[in-house]
């Protein structure tokens, strides 16, 4: 199964032997352990229970859940699969070498959440001229619509929360497996901050 969850590192760059310079973004990955199987016959879909990292401390319900896989995951994410492979029981734990130069992949994560933003920034709305009678209102929104339906229209672009926010890329590629220092390296954007949790995968299209 072609999938990690991972931590951002930051960016660097690799130099190739013909001389070509190629930014590419560091995931740091940790020993992932299969905690639980979801079966079509008993919970309706298959799908592995993936942890990585060590908590210190746990819930009980929690740590009776993944008490057979015998390990302490501070994060735990599920991915759908068509079949479970046999090598993957519980308990059973793979890293980095899942994925080899080349391949392509896709990466989900958190975006940089960047607080309460107006509509110029959030939506790339134009300013209002600050000649001729604008009274200072350079950046207010303006009209949001007419006197009915008397309620703000849902989906209507208004200042609000900007970032912070689901996003998976597509179309990456691996440029640096480092099974020494358990990193890898992916080519392209790949969203949020540095110690984001970021969820990598296999290309599905």
């Amino acid at each position: 199964m072609k999938a990690l969850i991972t931590r951002k590192v930051g960016m660097t760059s690799t130099i190739a032997e013909d001389g070509a310079v190629t930014a590419i973004t560091l995931l740091s990955v940790a020993n992932q352990t299969v905690l639980h199987h979801k079966t079509e016959e008993k919970d309706g879909y298959t799908a592995l229970q993936i942890g990585a990292e060590t908590a210190k401390k746990m819930g009980k319900s929690l740590a009776g859940h993944v008490k057979e896989s015998k390990v302490m995951p501070k994060i735990i994410r599920e991915f759908r699969i068509d079949e479970i492979p046999e090598e993957l029981t519980v308990g059973a734990s793979y890293s980095a070498d899942v994925f080899s130069v080349g391949d392509k992949v896709q990466v989900t994560g958190l975006t940089k959440g960047k607080g309460w933003a107006g509509t110029i920034r959030r939506h790339n709305f134009h300013r209002q001229r600050k000649t001729h009678g604008g009274k200072g209102n350079t950046r207010k929104p303006g009209s949001i619509g007419s006197m009915y339906p008397q309620h703000i229209l849902k989906g209507t672009r208004m200042a609000g929360q900007l970032g912070h926010e689901q996003i998976t890329v597509r179309g990456l590629k691996i440029a640096l497996v480092d099974m020494e220092h358990n990193v890898i390296g992916v080519t392209g954007a790949v969203p949020g901050p540095r110690k984001g949790i970021i969820i990598l995968k296999g290309a599905i299209r």
